[in-house]
């Protein structure tokens, strides 16, 4: 993928940190559901899978590395999501997200520019 995409490594990450946040975000939301089981993307496994030549669907390779969170402590109600490793593994995603946004715009305006001739 990374080499024939104009954008290299940038858009497969983007699409994994979206995902991810999508994940993280649900962690959250069902903190105080009774037997909810928290999950994450392995991030590098992801990438990964997404880059290799010939991966079928990039969804499959994310899918692929999403795995239940190991509780730090057991809950009594069978919910394994952490509040506060969910939120600082949400912010640390954010800040990924938008590095990679903004390089992925950098390198969008720098090929505008170009075609413009400016």
């Amino acid at each position: 993928m990374a080499d024939n995409s104009l954008f290299g490594v940038h858009g497969a990450a983007l699409m994994v940190r979206s995902k991810r946040m999508g994940v993280l975000a649900s962690n959250i939301a069902n903190a105080s559901t009774p037997g909810f089981k928290a999950k994450d993307i392995d991030f590098k496994q992801a990438l990964d899978a997404v880059e290799q030549p010939g991966m079928s669907s990039p969804t499959r390779a994310i899918d692929d590395a999403t795995k239940y969170r190991v509780p730090l402590q057991a809950s009594l109600d069978g919910n394994t999501v952490d509040l506060s490793t969910e939120q600082t593994a949400f912010a640390e995603n954010a800040v990924a997200y938008q590095t990679t946004l903004s390089f992925l715009n950098g390198r969008i305006s720098t090929i505008t520019r170009a075609l413009r001739g400016e």
